[in-house]
């Protein structure tokens, strides 16, 4: 166990401030469920997108990116395109105001909004809620597992097995700790609401940024000190063709079995489906968990833009400032590392034990402290969207309406008790970070996609739809993985989709369609562009003087331009670290012309109709 006292130290008045800041904000969160679940609506902007990064800087995602910066080298950087990463644009672009403009509490209570409240309203509120569930459960889970794994090379498991009364197989002792500080991570997440959330985010940021500066020059000066790195031709490039073409097979013969593992060898095929999948997953809008509760936490429409667009300029270049760095050391050391796990090669192994080995002392408690953070933020976030989604849309609309702001903090700590118990029954059956993280991004989002793309742009889609569409994907994204055991579930996402499909136009053609002053409503107030010229041409018969937007050509010019400037900032630190500093200077020009592009076509504009 490498951690000095100061380290520990450092840990320790961490893991304080966040309980003085429950503490002190729990008297705000007690003030009724808006205050507990959205902040009152009152937090600034940039403190709830310092927030939105901070729960997006997990441990889980980091050991990912390291690994995958470590194998692919700059090809890295369009993996997590998976996830999408560039759907911060659509919804800075456009989406967070929409979604802002409903002044709901949850997505679920936004159902309303667009489809009334008869049968198909009530049908699609419910599955909304059960989704909810499903993606937050498994992205504790997904939280759950990486902090086991890299708590596990900090505190090694023979100084715990001395003092716990029963064994562990080697396998399951990454669980274990998981539980563990997750135990402790509850107190923390459930007392406070929304407003701790958000104040303890932004002090896990400063300590973040702290710490990947400090790693990134490690970094710098480590490969000034050996030379150069040793990786295979392709490497240091973003360029990819159909074939990955990378070959360790001289260098570290193992990575190439992990490619393997991974599924990504046929690169070209694997970037076509991301993209045709994330652009689908983008235009949905956000899925029902953190995200979106940060963005109905937003004070208006115009901030709900700025605060998604501001994630992405205080998250990419610090992260990968991290990310990179660790990556490098990794290389640099590889055989210093320890990566076993039971009996085998564990890449994701590579931060945890970097950190371990290259870090100093009260920098590695800081980082420590740091990463904690971050798995407490994403853990907080998640859990306080299942919260809202099980107090607003489960207890107060069908059991108790009349709930008073007692029964609403009570609830609230019950629910959140129950949600990680839950959770941590869903992570002792995973095998990894990656096997919940290709089910949630490609299975799980894949059967979200048709309904919630086609709710914003087609006025005829109805309540029905959007339930036989969801209930549809979501029974595709459960069972069919186990008719193709092995298959990439990227791969599968078509198939989801084209049945989600079939389910909305079932739906939508076997019910009538929304009534007329609900639709009416919506479009007025979200102002969506789309197919929506029946219910345009009503809306300007009773108001002449309503316009609608035009803003799609504008809006689809903004994601390309945004789209780059994110990809950029991901560049960046690469560029930085391995000293290819031409390559830096071409980005800064690009990512410069995307600026002054958005400044022009976004934010002047924003201004003008937010």
């Amino acid at each position: 166990m490498k951690l000095s006292v100061i380290d520990f130290a450092i840990i320790l008045a961490y893991l304080s401030s966040t309980i003085i800041i429950g503490l002190v904000m729990k008297k705000y969160a007690k003030q009724g469920k808006g205050s507990y679940l959205l902040g009152g609506n009152k937090l600034p902007w940039y403190m709830l997108g310092l927030s939105n990064a901070s729960g997006m800087f997990d441990i889980s995602g980091t050991m990912m990116l390291v690994t995958w910066a470590f194998a692919y080298g700059l090809k890295s950087i369009w993996i997590p395109w998976l996830w999408p990463v560039f759907n911060q644009v659509f919804l800075m672009v456009y989406l967070s105001m929409w979604l802002r403009r409903s002044n709901a509490t949850t997505g679920a209570e936004w159902i309303a909004t667009r489809f009334g409240k008869g049968s198909g309203s009530i049908m699609s509120h419910n599955i909304v809620v059960v989704y909810a569930l499903i993606s937050c459960l498994g992205f504790l889970a997904y939280g759950f597992i990486g902090l086991g794994k890299f708590m596990m090379i900090f505190i090694p498991w023979e100084y715990v097995s001395a003092i716990v009364p029963f064994e562990v197989s080697a396998e399951y002792i990454p669980h274990v700790y998981g539980i563990i500080f997750t135990l402790f991570a509850m107190f923390y997440a459930i007392i406070g609401g929304m407003r701790s959330i958000v104040w303890a985010d932004v002090l896990q940021y400063i300590i973040m940024t702290v710490s990947a500066i400090a790693i990134g020059i490690i970094a710098m000066i480590s490969l000034n000190k050996m030379g150069a790195l040793n990786v295979p031709e392709g490497w240091m490039t973003p360029a990819f063709g159909w074939n990955l073409n990378l070959d360790w097979s001289n260098i570290i013969p193992e990575v190439n079995d992990h490619i393997r593992s991974d599924g990504y060898s046929l690169f070209g095929i694997f970037m076509m489906m991301v993209l045709f999948k994330g652009i689908l997953v983008s235009a949905a809008g956000p899925a029902p968990n953190y995200d979106m509760q940060k963005i109905l936490s937003t004070k208006n429409p115009r901030e709900a833009s700025l605060m998604s667009g501001f994630v992405s300029v205080v998250l990419m270049p610090i992260r990968y400032f991290m990310v990179v760095g660790f990556a490098v050391l990794g290389l640099l050391y590889y055989e210093e590392l320890n990566l076993v796990v039971g009996d085998k090669i564990d890449f994701e192994q590579i931060l945890p034990s970097a950190i371990n080995s290259f870090v100093p002392v009260g920098l590695m408690g800081l980082l420590l402290a740091g990463l904690l953070a971050a798995f407490m933020s994403t853990f907080a976030g998640t859990l306080n969207a299942a919260q809202a989604y099980v107090v607003n849309d489960i207890y107060i609309k069908y059991i108790k309406p009349e709930a008073t702001n007692k029964n609403v903090t009570q609830i609230s700590y019950l629910v959140g008790i129950v949600v990680v118990i839950v959770s941590i029954g869903f992570g002792l059956v995973a095998e990894n970070v990656n096997s919940i993280l290709q089910w949630i991004v490609s299975a799980l989002f894949g059967s979200y996609v048709a309904s919630n793309v086609v709710k914003w742009y087609w006025w005829r889609f109805n309540g029905h739809g959007y339930f036989w569409g969801m209930v549809s994907g979501l029974a595709a994204a459960m069972f069919i993985p186990i008719l193709f055991p092995g298959v990439l579930q990227l791969y599968l996402f078509p198939v989801f989709l084209i049945i989600s499909i079939a389910g909305c136009i079932f739906g939508t053609y076997m019910y009538p369609a929304t009534d007329d002053e609900t639709l009416m409503n919506f479009y007025k107030n979200v102002r969506p562009w789309g197919f929506w010229k029946p219910i345009h041409d009503k809306v300007v018969a009773l108001d002449p003087d309503f316009k609608r937007n035009k803003d799609f050509k504008r809006d689809m010019f903004n994601i390309m331009v945004g789209v780059v400037a994110q990809t950029v900032l991901v560049i960046l630190p690469f560029y930085v670290i391995v000293g290819q500093y031409t390559a830096m200077t071409i980005t800064l020009v690009i990512l410069t012309v995307c600026i002054i592009l958005l400044k022009k076509y976004w934010y002047d504009h924003l201004k003008k109709i937010a």
